[in-house]
């Protein structure tokens, strides 16, 4: 069975990913000019394509949570939207405000810290060729080269959506890998 706009509630109740992608496909222009309107002073794309896949991730962890038909599933995400973005601009801010008031703290890291960050990507490095090639290649390009989301899917030749699709579902595998890895996984 494939979700409409009759049944995707039920399915994304039951954690059917089909109904995910039937939101993702659905709502994600409304979820972007709801965050856009919110972090667009802060002139940084990647913030909003962040908080987007963060929206998404969000209503899958919490659907169980909603309670209503699909005009209200409307409202409650675009709630969700509007209060994700609001902690993203808060988190900016103070980023900034910090960066601003201790500019000597992030001249000059320590060794430490620095062998931890290499030792850190090199374990995403690792994480991010498990996927499938054009995954990889979008995850490339998204958070090491720091396309925006538009640029990519002229690329690879996609939509916008189905790009933020793949990042939000590569994100999820990999965060499970992740998961895995630390309770005494391997990658092989």
């Amino acid at each position: 069975m494939k979700s409409n706009e009759k049944n995707f509630i039920k399915r994304l109740k039951r954690q059917k990913e089909d109904a995910l992608e039937y939101v993702v496909d659905q709502y994600v222009s409304l979820v972007k000019g709801v965050i856009y309107k919110v972090l667009a002073p802060l002139q940084q794309d990647y913030i909003v394509d962040e908080c987007i896949n963060d929206v998404f991730l969000s209503i899958w962890d919490n659907i169980e949570q909603f309670k209503g038909g699909t005009d209200d599933f409307r409202k409650w995400l675009c709630v969700i939207a509007k209060f994700k973005a609001f902690d993203y601009y808060r988190r900016a801010v103070k980023k900034r405000e910090v960066s601003s008031e201790h500019p000597d703290l992030l001249i000059d890291p320590s060794v430490e810290e620095v062998v931890i960050q290499l030792e850190n990507q090199e374990e995403l490095v690792k994480l991010i060729n498990t996927l499938d090639a054009i995954d990889r290649k979008i995850f490339i390009m998204r958070f090491f080269i720091g396309m925006n989301t538009k640029d990519i899917a002229m690329q690879v030749g996609l939509t916008g959506a189905a790009v933020d699709n793949r990042i939000y579902r590569g994100k999820k595998k990999l965060q499970q890998q992740a998961i895995e890895l630390k309770l005494g996984g391997n990658l092989t």
